[in-house]
């Protein structure tokens, strides 16, 4: 049986660990291997790292930095920044990486996710959404390169398409709650789950694991991904890293899905 999911989210710029706020002004925070150690003692259930500067300047995925990580790293890992080719997925896979997320390549061509399916397999390729909440409208698109290029594309239809091109799971992120930590846009995440049927994971806004708690119990078994909850603690948002022991993971888990 297929299990709730919480994920810690790295974001990485210049080497160093950053948050960001609605993808704006990134704050340094710490060095991303001590980060993955302390997740590594904690038994995080996975762990997502997103090069945020690969894809806006058009460089390679760092492949030095990401062995670095994925030798440290003792929980699946989720690597995604600057993937453009089947090719570098699979040279990214090969240094001990489990899923590959792509997002700003896989809008331009969306044949990319079948070519990377083929490659690395279905299981190993993440397609990232980060959307965007239209001006009067109920519905969301699909941005990239860090939130600044509008694809004007409707995020389910985009969803559907990269499920029925080869994706294994879908990651949806909202801008709009990026960083504010005032909870998850519950509608926004049903309205995903009902309309595919591969793994979801979900991210942008959680401030607190009541909010995790929340998205599972009314959306059932999904990743739920947070950035900010997991390297800040208290008001003043003192940098920490932490992520619930074994019991209050168990107890969180159970108590959403009322098992």
């Amino acid at each position: 049986m297929l299990r709730p999911r919480i994920i810690p989210c790295l974001l990485v710029q210049d080497g160093g660990l950053v948050k960001t706020v609605k993808f704006k002004d990134p704050k340094y925070v710490g060095d991303p291997i001590n980060a993955v150690k302390i997740f590594n003692e904690k038994r995080a259930d996975e762990l997502i790292v997103v090069d945020i500067d690969a894809t806006v300047n058009g460089t390679e995925p760092n492949y030095k930095m990401i062995s670095h990580l994925a030798m440290e790293c003792r929980m699946p890992l989720c690597y995604g920044g600057g993937v453009r080719t089947a090719a570098q997925a699979k040279k990214i896979v090969s240094l001990g990486v489990e899923k590959v997320a792509i997002s700003a390549a896989a809008l331009e061509d969306m044949s990319l996710i079948t070519q990377m399916a083929e490659e690395i397999g279905r299981q190993s390729v993440v397609v990232v959404l980060d959307v965007k909440k239209r001006l009067l409208g109920r519905t969301f698109d699909v941005w990239t390169h860090n939130g600044t290029r509008n694809t004007k594309r409707e995020f389910i239809e985009v969803a559907k398409e990269a499920e029925q091109r080869g994706a294994g799971e879908i990651v949806v992120n909202s801008i709009d709650d990026d960083g504010k930590m005032t909870g998850y846009d519950l509608a926004l995440i049903k309205k995903l789950r009902e309309s595919v049927k591969i793994p979801v994971t979900v991210l942008g806004g959680a401030g607190s694991l009541n909010d995790i708690s929340k998205v599972i119990e009314e959306c059932g078994t999904v990743g739920v991904a947070a950035g900010s909850l997991f390297v800040f603690k208290g008001p003043y948002k003192a940098v920490l890293i932490n992520y619930p022991d074994l019991r209050q993971k168990d107890e969180l888990i159970k108590r959403a899905l009322r098992v």
